[in-house]
This record gives structure tokens, C-alpha cells and sequence, in this order.
């Protein structure tokens, strides 16, 4: 018997290998005592066999196989060159294992193929990180090959998966555990608006502030698949890994991404908190090189693709005057761009609308004390462009494919794209002072091929180590690809291109189960919503935005004076607290009112909170029911003040607390008993500051 141990913060992991075969994780979640006798957790996690069963229960491996008799789906699907299917037998051969890593080597010494393991624990996130390689000695066409399997908790009745669409990313989906296999498969060639790559599986009973969960994260941005499946005898197993047949060519080589798991025994909280900071505090870490982070203002819901020199001015300037620190050119500045028909590709100025370059806009950007960046869609090409009469073979995928925004994807995996988009975006970066980039892509992908993924990521590793000081936000037509591989090289995401403040709190507050708010991108958007045509109060619009990272994404020229002021007041608000803002945890509350929704951000000492409580809808009861709070110190004492109290309606008479002035009470008391919010209309929400005294 062959046993491993793991420990990351509070969590243990365990695997366990019988006669030198692929081991199984036979324990993962609370930390285990350091004198706990591993045979004895392996006992213990024996099954019993009985009728309609083989003689001995086939192991659910890190990688499963069906030559051991397993009932479910293999961790590996592969074919010969010939189109045989190879149905390996990995003995093991060796173990490398340090404080924070242990590698598994296994082969089939008859089909050539060698499986690698490794299971890192990287400081201080309280995660673990998993990955799988396989080499073979003839080339072989790859199907399917899964990052190291799990099995998933049996004290769960239900899963939660992520789906959605565009302007209505990160819906969360309640499935029940049923024999059968449950797969969502993203094949669109990014990670996509309908399937992010995340699972939760949380206990019975389990919320977002208590309870026992498991979460699992793919950190792939080419398109992947998850399989969570319950085989007859009753376990269960979780895979994920690249899209299936997304692995183009034969090869010798080829390797998962990696797969994040996280244990809570604080509800689903616990899983958002293990998440945030593993981005945060890991992938992140000096990445963020403009600090504090700026507030954002972006032209494209002002002008659209209508560029002139004076309006642009006049926007900025006043856009700076609200609190904008950097201002974001959005599509139409290049080529011949009056609509999205044409010039994709041609990464040159327009001298009909910018006849003197971009320096002109650039200064009046710098005089008013904000910082410049400016639009791509890189690997995009439009028919109607120089790029695609010169090279229309770099287009991916055939001629005759639909079209999606009239344009075309270039073929990333080529080293001739990669080095025309390098030339041309670095001309431009050593031209003019840009210090972001918002890198789009609108369209899905007419192939899966995973290495359009690589060759992003490459391009992208070159301009960062060439132009570190030009940060990059990813956006997909919002929400399309979000990844944790795309934020290992960029800054920022574009959440959603929904500015509906009602329908943008609720993304991101899902979306908080995975991404902190320093790299969530969120706007106050135009009066009149372009997307659901909802108006919104500026307070609420506002309040929203301030929630994540900060910016604005409408023509200031229709404010009124009241909506200004009211802007500017909350900007300067957010400023005032993003150096502790950016960086803290956020919890998503309880609440039994289903018209409410509610997030507290905590700094990491548990010393200052802010909570955002939304009025998403009416309530069924007539006051508002107490709104518990979380995470805080049960004998820390607080002073509590609502904020925007000023925001409070005449039809709100009575004389709750927190509308008279600040309160002083135990960490304990709020999340025990909670706060009485004032009775509020629909549209709205409040704002409740804490500070430990």
C-alpha cells in the first residue's frame, strides 16, 4: 500500500495507491491531526461488496480506466494513429513529493505511454492545484484527458454549476445528483458566457455562510469539459479538462490545465473567499502595477463608433470632472471603422478622424490628470480589411463558416499572426503612452482547437513582458472569457456588457463566489440602459459600480446636476476606501427575502466591513426582515452607519436605528440577530459601513 499526504491550510488531501496502481483520493476536506494513522483513514474508506457487483469494487483513480473494470467514464480517451483506441494500464514508477508538491509518474510500458500527477498546494490560498500530462513514444490523437479525478461528497443532494448568456453571465444552476452523468462542455474556443468553467458541491444544508462545500475550478480559457457523474454502486466523480476532440493534431505530448479545489466548512463563502485570494494574492500578485486602481471611463456607450476630436474632449473633460482617472478609446478609432463591418485587422489610427494621430486626445486625457487606454479586438479580422486582402489563409476555419459580427477569427496557432499582431500593437504602444488595453473578442470560434487558446496566451506574455507597465482587461463581449487562464495575463475582466445596475448585482454577486473586486471591471452606465432599455436611479447605478472596480460608461453631457453630484459623491467615496476595498474578502449574505440581495466586503483583519444591500424586486411582507451579517469577530465591536441614509423615502416613517445614527454593536449581535434596514422601494440599496472600535 502506497499512501500520500497533502496539507494546505485547513484542508487535507490524501490519495492512496493498492499493488503500484493509479492511487485514489480516499479523503479530502478538514485538516486531519498530524498523529492521524493514514491505514487506518484507507480502512476506512473501504467499501462493502455485495450482489450484481464484481468481486472487488474497481478503484475511482486520479485517472480512471475501464481495464480495471470502472463503471463510469475514463479520465482518458486516446486512439492510436491508426484510430485504435489504447486502454492503458498505468503501473507506477515513481513519487517526488516536497512540503507544497508531490508528482506521480505512471507508464504502460506496452502502448508507450507515460501519465503524469502533480498536486500542488500553493502558500497561503488553501487551495490545491491539480494537473495531469501524458507522453507517448508514437504519436497519438488525444480525445479527452482529465486533470487528476475527485470524487465528489456523497452527503450532497445537489450540485451547482454556472451558465448563462450574453448580458446575463454567471446564472447559477441547482442540479440534482442522479445516476447518470451530468457534462457541460464549453466548444465555442473561449471559455464562454454559457459555461464557466466552475462546479460547486456543497453538503445539506449548506449556504452561503454555513454549511460544508467543495469547489472546483478549470483554469482554461480554449473551451473545456466537466463531467460529474454517480456510477451505480454510489460514488461519484468529478473531471474536468479541454474540450473533448479540441486537440487538433496527433502528438507526443500533451498536458491539462490546472484544475483548483477548495474544502469549506463556512458555507459557500468559504469556497469565494479560497477563489478570490488565489487570484488576488497569487495569480495576480504584482501584476497591478497603477495603484491605487484607477477609476475607469470608457466612451463606447457615449459615442459608439461616431469619433470626433471635440466631443471626445468635451467628454473627457467632463468625465474627469465626475472623478474619471483613465480614459478608455473604445472600437472605431482605427482603419476606416465607422461600423463593425470593416477594418478589423488594420491596427493603424484613422487619419480621417484623428488627422493628427491620438496625441491630441492623449494630452487633454493627461492635462485633466488620467491615465490613456485603448481598444483591440486582436484576433479578429474583418473582410473588409487590408489584413484579410493580403492574408485572407489566416482566417480559422473555412471560407463558407457564418460569420458572427461580420468578422472572421485569425488563426492564433500560426507564429505569422502572432507576429503581425505583435508588430502592430507594439507600434502603437511605443508610439503613444497607452497604460491598458481592453482586449475584446466578439465572436465564438467556427473550430475548438485549443491552440488558438496557446497562441492568445503567448501573444499576450509577450506584450506584458515587453510593455509591463500597460495593463490588459479581458472582455468577450463582456463575460465570454473570464478565466483564471486569461487572468494569469491579464488585470481586469469585463463582467458583463449589461449596465442594468439590477440585473449587474445580481452577476456580480455569483460571480463572487470566484473573482475578488480588483479585477471585476463594473460601470455606471447611461440613464436609459442600452441593453434593457430599464431606468435606474443614478444612486443605485452608481452604489453598484462602487461595489467592484470603479467606472463610468455613458455621455456625462446628460446628467443633470443632481444625478452629477450624486455620481461624483459615491466616486469620491470609492476612492477614499478602494485601498482596503480592492483587497478584501466578499461574503455573500443570507437573507429570508428573496427581494433582497446582499454582499459584505471584509478586510482580511475583520477590522472594517461595508455591506451592499439591494432592493432587487417588492417584498411579500410589508418591512423589511433583519439582514444578518458574517465573518466579522463574535467580540469585536463595531460602529455601524448606514451611509446613504440620506437616500431614505418619506414613506419610510418610522425610526429604525440606523437612520437616527451610528451604532455600536458586537461582531456576535450582527450575525446573530442582524440590522433592521429602513423599508425602501424597488431599484434601491443601501449602504452599512462597520469599523471595529
Amino acid at each position: 500500500m502506497q499512501i500520500w499526504r497533502l496539507d494546505q491550510a485547513k484542508t487535507t488531501m490524501i490519495l492512496a495507491s493498492d499493488q503500484q496502481k493509479l492511487p485514489q483520493i480516499v479523503y479530502l476536506g478538514t485538516s486531519l491531526p498530524k498523529d492521524q494513522p493514514l491505514e487506518m483513514v484507507v480502512d476506512a474508506a473501504s467499501m462493502d461488496v455485495t450482489g450484481g457487483m464484481l468481486d472487488e469494487n474497481p478503484p475511482l483513480s486520479i485517472c480512471p480506466q475501464a481495464s480495471d473494470g470502472f463503471p463510469g467514464q475514463a479520465g482518458l480517451v486516446a486512439y492510436d494513429e491508426k484510430g485504435a483506441p489504447l486502454t492503458p494500464r498505468f503501473v507506477f514508477q515513481a513519487a517526488h513529493q516536497k512540503e507544497d508538491c508531490l508528482i506521480l509518474d505512471y507508464c504502460d510500458e506496452a502502448l508507450g505511454l507515460d501519465y503524469q500527477a502533480r498536486f500542488d498546494c500553493p502558500k497561503e490560498t488553501g487551495l490545491f492545484a491539480l494537473s495531469a500530462k501524458l507522453s507517448a513514444k508514437k504519436s497519438i490523437c488525444l480525445h479527452r484527458l482529465s486533470a487528476p479525478v475527485l470524487p465528489a461528497s456523497q452527503m450532497s443532494q445537489n450540485m451547482l454549476d454556472v451558465s448563462g448568456r450574453w448580458i446575463g453571465e454567471m446564472q447559477l444552476n441547482c442540479v440534482p445528483w442522479t445516476m447518470g452523468s451530468h457534462l457541460r462542455e464549453s466548444r465555442t474556443g473561449r471559455s464562454g458566457h454559457e459555461n464557466f468553467p466552475a462546479l460547486l458541491v456543497p453538503e445539506q444544508g449548506c449556504t452561503n455562510t454555513k454549511g460544508s462545500a467543495t469547489g472546483y475550478v478549470y483554469c482554461g480559457s480554449g473551451g473545456h469539459y466537466m463531467l460529474a457523474e454517480q456510477v451505480p454502486d454510489g460514488r461519484r466523480q468529478i473531471q474536468f479538462g479541454n474540450a473533448s476532440a479540441s486537440e487538433l493534431h496527433t502528438g507526443l505530448c500533451f498536458e491539462t490545465e490546472t484544475l483548483l479545489v477548495a474544502c469549506s466548512n463556512r458555507g459557500l463563502n468559504g469556497l469565494g473567499i479560497a477563489f478570490q485570494r488565489y487570484i488576488r494574492d497569487y495569480i495576480q500578485a504584482g501584476q497591478n502595477k497603477i495603484w491605487p486602481r484607477p477609476v475607469h471611463y470608457n466612451c463606447w456607450e457615449a459615442l459608439y463608433f461616431d469619433h470626433n476630436m471635440q466631443d471626445l474632449q468635451d467628454i473627457a473633460e467632463k468625465a474627469a470632472a465626475l472623478g474619471a482617472e483613465r480614459f478608455v478609446l473604445d472600437d472605431g478609432w482605427f482603419g476606416q471603422r465607422d461600423d463593425d463591418t470593416s477594418s478589423l485587422g488594420d491596427w493603424s489610427v484613422d487619419a480621417r478622424k484623428y488627422p493628427q494621430g491620438l496625441m491630441p486626445l492623449i494630452e487633454t486625457v493627461q492635462d485633466l490628470g488620467m491615465g490613456f487606454g485603448l481598444w483591440f479586438e486582436p484576433e479578429m479580422v474583418n473582410e473588409k480589411s487590408r489584413l484579410f486582402e493580403t492574408h485572407p489563409d489566416w482566417i480559422l476555419g473555412h471560407r463558407e463558416q457564418i460569420k458572427g459580427r461580420q468578422q472572421w477569427a485569425l488563426n492564433m496557432a500560426l507564429p505569422q499572426v502572432q507576429d503581425y499582431l505583435y508588430e502592430a500593437i507594439a507600434a502603437l504602444l511605443n508610439s503613444y503612452p497607452v497604460d491598458y488595453i481592453k482586449w475584446d473578442h466578439n465572436r465564438v470560434l467556427p473550430i475548438c482547437d485549443y491552440d488558438q487558446s496557446r497562441g492568445t496566451h503567448a501573444l499576450m506574455k509577450r506584450l506584458r513582458a515587453d510593455f509591463p507597465n500597460t495593463e490588459i482587461e479581458s472582455c468577450a463581449s463582456g463575460g465570454g472569457r473570464m478565466d483564471y487562464g486569461m487572468l494569469a495575463h491579464t488585470q481586469r475582466v469585463w463582467l458583463s456588457d449589461s449596465n442594468d445596475a439590477l440585473e449587474r448585482f445580481a452577476i456580480q454577486h455569483n460571480a463572487a463566489l470566484f473573482l475578488p473586486a480588483i479585477v471585476t471591471g463594473s460601470h455606471v452606465g447611461p440613464r436609459k440602459c442600452h441593453t434593457s432599455g430599464r431606468v435606474i436611479p443614478m444612486e443605485m447605478r452608481a452604489w453598484v459600480a462602487a461595489s467592484r472596480h470603479m467606472g463610468f460608461e455613458m455621455d456625462p453631457r446628460e446628467l443633470s446636476e443632481e444625478e452629477a453630484h450624486t455620481l461624483s459623491t459615491i466616486t469620491q467615496w470609492w476612492q477614499d476606501n478602494r485601498s482596503w476595498l480592492m483587497l478584501a474578502d466578499i461574503l455573500r449574505l443570507d437573507h429570508q427575502d428573496p427581494a433582497l440581495l446582499a454582499e459584505m466586503h471584509l478586510s482580511r483583519s475583520k477590522e472594517r466591513f461595508v455591506t451592499f444591500a439591494a432592493q432587487m424586486a417588492s417584498s411579500k411582507q410589508i418591512v423589511p426582515r433583519p439582514l444578518r451579517l458574517s465573518g466579522l469577530q463574535d467580540k469585536g465591536l463595531y460602529k455601524i452607519t448606514l451611509t446613504n441614509k440620506q437616500q431614505a423615502h418619506h414613506l419610510s416613517r418610522g425610526t429604525p436605528a440606523l437612520k437616527q445614527g451610528d451604532l455600536v454593536l458586537s461582531g456576535a449581535f450582527l450575525m446573530q440577530q442582524g440590522l433592521m434596514l429602513p423599508w425602501a422601494f424597488p431599484q434601491t440599496i443601501w449602504v452599512i459601513e462597520g469599523t471595529m472600535i
